[in-house]
């Protein structure tokens, strides 16, 4: 399924644990130094240089060149999104955006925001930075540049961004906390047959 930005509540309510999706469209790429600025500015009562409302925003500190043709994005990994667990819950809820992309996934305070304004996470595999680059097809502008080449805020044309696992849905589940469950259920079982062996052993 292509995701087109901006993105409607009703298309990412309709969206399902574990389902396969590519982006088209804005993309806004933003780590810890853009949330802590955008939210200082919403306290301080100004207006960000973008709208991110309905928007995605892309976990990621981007490697990007400038030549006479303007900026290009040549490696654009997802950071771990973990980073941004304090300021995630206020950001979604300030700010309206519909879907986060990086790897990892994110703290029960930001799903539950997710829940309660409709936004999802796609997960996007670790290392895959150059292919990540291939679906930028644009870099339209950078906003906060004096932050640093990783932690500004840029905007930018995806096409065919992906693939990416809709891993946290915009209804309260968690693809990594299911995970953590069933290792948990499995556990005490997967010890009592390390103890067996151990006890089988010479």
């Amino acid at each position: 399924m292509i995701l087109e930005a901006p993105l409607s509540e009703e298309v990412v309510r309709s969206l399902r644990l574990g389902q396969q999706v590519s982006v088209d469209g804005v993309v806004f790429i933003g780590r810890d130094e853009v949330h802590i600025r955008a939210l200082e500015r919403r306290r301080q009562g100004k207006l960000l240089p973008v709208d991110l409302e309905d928007g995605i925003l892309y976990h990621c500190g981007p490697i990007v060149t400038r030549d006479s043709r303007g900026w290009k994005v040549i490696a654009a990994g997802p950071t771990t999104s973990a980073r941004m667990n304090a300021l995630e819950p206020d950001f979604i809820r300030e700010f309206g955006i519909r879907a986060i992309i990086g790897k990892g996934g994110m703290s029960r305070p930001t799903v539950d925001a997710m829940k309660e304004r409709g936004c999802v996470y796609l997960a996007f595999t670790g290392g895959a930075a150059v292919l990540a680059a291939q679906g930028i097809s644009r870099v339209r502008s950078v906003e906060w540049l004096d932050l640093g080449m990783p932690e500004a805020l840029w905007i930018v044309e995806a096409k065919g961004l992906g693939p990416l696992t809709v891993a946290i849905d915009a209804h309260g589940n968690s693809l990594y906390e299911q995970v953590e469950e069933e290792v948990k259920k499995n556990l005490p079982a997967a010890r009592r047959r390390l103890h067996d062996m151990e006890q089988k052993s010479p």
